[in-house]
């Protein structure tokens, strides 16, 4: 199994490749337990459907994001957005892993734990992943993801409905 990762930002294909599959992502989020009102899950046909493409644009255009492709056997099969904090965060927190998403096709493969490697790897620095505590599935996931990355050496806070972890990577 070959996973790699690319940036998106100067790539039409890739950039219209991740518009396609945002719909996926937010259908996803809106079927999980996500949908509580505190932290509403919307349909790509609700909030989010006809915002897309300039939500979109803007991934792509700010500086402080990093839209990447996640590829499998040289396909793409998901998308991370990789950003950084706002100032008054920075010092605190180099990175943030703002959304990331693999195909149902592509789970329980092992692709999203190696694409979430890659990108610590990537991007090395203080990093910043927060789920929410009630979508048990993506807190278990990014608790072994964590752990295993950082040979269990991360800070977790439950605060707010949020799990928060924290951790350093470093380049490989």
């Amino acid at each position: 199994m070959t996973v790699s990762i690319r940036d998106a930002r100067n790539s039409p294909v890739d950039q219209q490749w991740i518009q396609n599959s945002y719909g996926e992502y937010l259908n996803d989020l809106s079927g999980s337990s996500m949908n509580t009102g505190m932290f509403p899950a919307f349909t790509q046909s609700e909030e989010f459907g006809d915002r897309a493409p300039d939500l979109m644009a803007h991934w792509f255009a700010d500086d402080s994001s990093h839209p990447l492709v996640i590829m499998h056997n040289e396909r793409p099969v998901g998308f991370a957005l990789v950003s950084r904090p706002p100032v008054n965060r920075r010092g605190e927190i180099d990175f943030r892993l703002a959304e990331f998403f693999v195909t149902a096709s592509a789970r329980r493969l092992g692709v999203g734990a190696s694409a979430a490697a890659l990108i610590f790897s990537r991007f090395a620095g203080r990093w910043e992943v927060i789920e929410f505590l009630r979508n048990t599935g993506a807190v278990a996931f990014w608790r072994n993801v964590i752990g295993k990355y950082t040979s269990g050496r991360f800070r977790e806070a439950v605060a707010n409905g949020e799990v928060r972890h924290v951790f350093q990577s470093t380049r490989s």
